[in-house]
């Protein structure tokens, strides 16, 4: 296992964590109580983002009911039914759940798009944390945040990064037809570390979510991303692009896994710059549009950049 931070990493969040105006950014979120991937998450990028008054709004509240070990967002300890057992059918619908242990704030569409009013934001990305306590995994509050967003602003483009909803491609697809741009589901992994990096789902369920969504919505862009640096080979990062490319995923992000805290699994080794060309490159020459691939690199950082590349 190697924790030793290379100095080119380190020189490069160092730089990150200079940046001093975020303020006004803090203020918006803290003031509408709200949510972000950024500060849950522990983002390298958090400072980079925030002082160019843009971050990724997490919604359902800041506790997930999955703790998959390589994330740092808190464990929601719920008692529900996690059904992997239909990882293949478009129609599968998600275990009954027992009860929500979490309240779900109905208010909170109106205030993130108050605050991607206020920001300024002309491509928004909405995020949320997995709730299998809900029997439609939350698909509504996204949809409605989305429906707010169009009603109460000026953001061109709306992009989502969603769960896998427990298998419930009627929640995927319901999202997909709120009126957004670009529909996110990471892969996180290859197959073969989902056991010890994804325990609690599957990747052949997550692969069929972006198949089904991007059949039935032809016009929406899907996009998916990957860790690496947790025990993977090239051959399998390679293997990995292949099965996001044959399920319909147009857009791809690679970044380094860093280690969130002591809690969570270490990281194996840092991948060499010239690997995430390599990765990108590979990508490039399947017929993938855009392709993100960087240390620091993160599902949603720079979406807007990676968007306007692609039109």
């Amino acid at each position: 296992m190697n924790e030793r931070l290379p100095d080119f990493l380190k020189k490069e969040i160092l730089k990150i964590k200079s940046r001093k105006d975020i303020f006004e950014t803090s203020k918006i979120i803290r003031e509408k109580e709200l949510n972000t991937v950024c500060s849950s998450s522990r983002c390298p990028n958090l400072h980079l983002c925030f002082s160019n008054k843009t971050a990724t709004f997490l919604l359902l509240g800041d506790k997930c009911t999955r703790k998959c070990p390589f994330c740092n967002i808190e464990h929601l300890d719920a008692d529900f039914k996690n059904d992997k057992s239909n990882e293949t059918s478009a129609s599968s619908k998600s275990a009954a759940p027992l009860r929500t242990y979490a309240e779900v704030d109905e208010d909170e569409p109106q205030k993130v798009a108050h605050a991607v009013k206020t920001l300024g934001l002309r491509h928004a990305v909405i995020t949320m944390v997995t709730r299998d306590d809900i029997d439609d995994g939350g698909a509504d509050i996204l949809v409605k945040t989305v429906k707010e967003i169009r009603k109460t602003t000026d953001c061109k483009v709306v992009e989502v990064l969603t769960s896998d909803f427990n298998g419930n491609m009627q929640s995927a697809l319901y999202v997909a037809e709120s009126g957004i741009d670009i529909f996110g589901h990471n892969i996180e992994t290859v197959e073969r570390l989902y056991a010890d990096v994804r325990p609690s789902t599957s990747y052949k369920r997550s692969l069929n979510l972006l198949k089904t969504v991007k059949e039935q919505k032809p016009d929406i862009i899907t996009k998916s991303g990957i860790m690496v640096g947790l025990g993977e080979d090239d051959g399998e990062v390679f293997q990995t692009i292949d099965d996001m490319i044959d399920n319909g995923v147009e857009f791809i992000t690679i970044g380094q896994y860093l280690r969130p805290s002591l809690e969570n699994i270490p990281v194996h080794r840092y991948v060499p710059l010239n690997k995430f060309i390599e990765y990108k490159n590979y990508a490039n020459r399947k017929g993938v549009k855009q392709v993100f691939a960087a240390p620091l690199v993160r599902s949603s950082f720079g979406a807007e950049k990676f968007f306007k590349h692609s039109s």
